[in-house]
């Protein structure tokens, strides 16, 4: 049976507590309310902020309540309340209410709960937005033409592609090759944004060297030698675990942003040159840090530089080889493109 209920999904990570990145004390808010009411719309990331200075924290605040059966999941009208226990504070909640369950409904897994995360713009963002390496690109196919050579392409128009279309595959997403992602240290290209024009499918079977499909979705006008990429199916994980990444990340930098603005704010989906080889993972949170300005020591006679100074948090929400994209939870400042991101 399913809970008819607007829940918010509080998964207990309790590997997460033995971790080496939770075991420094949890610091709370001066502000922090002695009780909470539960309201609709709340997420893990919201009430956690209200207690905690670093809300990806919460697993130590968060104790189980033996009053309730299942402690993973709470409910608008429930209270909240915090307690210490041996000197740590401790974040219980005692139920505002009966919930009913009403039988005849199917059976639903916890992860269509309410997310910790609010997932809305990233879920759009990963519809329009890919990072393809070198040979990704280079090896797909194209657009080489279209319906009696127009590229004013509307729903319903034929194109035709040239290159290899796998056995199987019948949808076929068209992108543009957007901007190149170089790393700002290395000059190292860490792979090439692939920007959403719209949608096709394979009319037929496959002809050498022509293909023919239909449009069935655009976003922009085709153009000739657009991609065109087989449907990649990217479920987003309903619950993101925030957590530090299990290594140190060295050398990190905020590269570019969505809509190739300079500057970056809460919410905003930024690029980092840093992906999996370098040990990142969905749901790993990252400090952002701006760099201390360089002063005159008239006392030594010489330039020094301050220490870099922290600006905020982001979480990594998908991770490609090489690079990565993150939405930012908190910016405390203005941010830009180059800001540095660590461990917090």
């Amino acid at each position: 049976m399913r809970v008819k209920s607007f829940a918010v999904y509080l998964l207990f990570l309790g590997s997460l507590l033995s971790s080496p990145w939770l075991q420094a004390a949890v610091e709370l808010n001066d502000d922090l309310p002695d009780t909470y009411i539960v309201k609709k719309g709340d997420t893990l990331w919201d009430i956690s902020g209200m207690y905690l200075r670093e809300p990806w924290l919460w697993p130590e605040l968060w104790d189980v309540n033996p009053q309730i059966d299942n402690p993973h999941l709470i409910y608008p009208g429930d209270e909240l309340y915090l307690t210490w226990v041996n000197g740590e504070p401790r974040l219980r909640v005692r139920r505002g209410r009966e919930v009913k369950l009403e039988p005849n409904m199917r059976v639903q897994p916890l992860d269509t709960a309410i997310p910790a995360i609010p997932l809305d713009q990233i879920g759009a963002f990963l519809k329009r937005h890919r990072i393809l390496n070198g040979d990704d690109l280079d090896n797909t196919a194209y657009v080489v033409a279209g319906n009696q050579d127009r590229l004013l392409s509307a729903p319903g128009d034929r194109i035709y592609g040239r290159g290899m279309f796998p056995d199987g595959e019948r949808r076929f997403e068209i992108y543009r090759a957007g901007d190149t992602y170089v790393d700002p240290l290395t000059d190292e290209v860490l792979g090439y944004q692939a920007r959403d024009i719209g949608s096709s499918r394979l009319i037929g079977s496959n002809t050498d060297p022509i293909t023919e499909l239909e449009v069935t979705r655009v976003t922009e006008e085709v153009r000739i030698a657009d991609r065109l990429l087989p449907l990649q199916e990217r479920v987003l994980d309903a619950m993101f675990q925030p957590r530090a990444p299990r290594s140190g990340i060295v050398d990190g930098f905020m590269i570019a942003v969505d809509g190739g603005l300079s500057q970056i704010g809460t919410d905003d989906i930024v690029v980092l040159n840093r992906g999996a080889r370098e040990g990142l993972e969905v749901g790993n949170v990252l400090a952002i840090y701006q760099a201390g300005s360089t002063v005159y020591d008239r006392v030594a006679g010489e330039n020094v530089s301050l220490p870099d100074t922290r600006a905020g948090l982001l979480m990594v929400f998908e991770v490609f080889d090489k690079a990565s994209y993150a939405l930012v939870l908190k910016a405390s400042r203005p941010l830009k493109v180059m800001d540095k991101v660590r461990n917090p």
